[in-house]
């Protein structure tokens, strides 16, 4: 499963960010949700695999980000163009 969830995470585009739940119904299952959050916490390199692009369901990013934490996690994302407001972005417009 969790080769899956890397693998998804290379098909996401630049200025893009998906959901947990999103990667959840890849999988089949949209209550996987909370286990793609504990396969990225453990994803063993940031830079092929990137899981700076996944947010909770409402668009916000994750105070528990592996890499660095939450200001990192802002700070990549923004780097794509997208934009991130109280540490929150806009599903409707950066949803892929």
């Amino acid at each position: 499963m969790k080769e899956k969830v890397y693998e998804f995470l290379k098909t996401i585009p630049k200025g893009k960010v998906v959901t947990y739940g999103q990667i959840a119904e890849y999988l089949g299952n949209k209550k996987l949700a909370r286990v793609v959050g504990n396969i990225l916490h453990n994803n063993p390199d940031e830079y092929k695999y990137p899981c700076y692009k996944v947010v909770d369901s409402k668009g916000n990013l994750s105070r528990h980000f592996a890499f660095g934490g939450i200001e990192k996690q802002k700070e990549k994302l923004e780097r794509e163009g997208i934009v991130v407001r109280d540490y929150k972005v806009d599903l409707d417009k950066y949803r892929m």
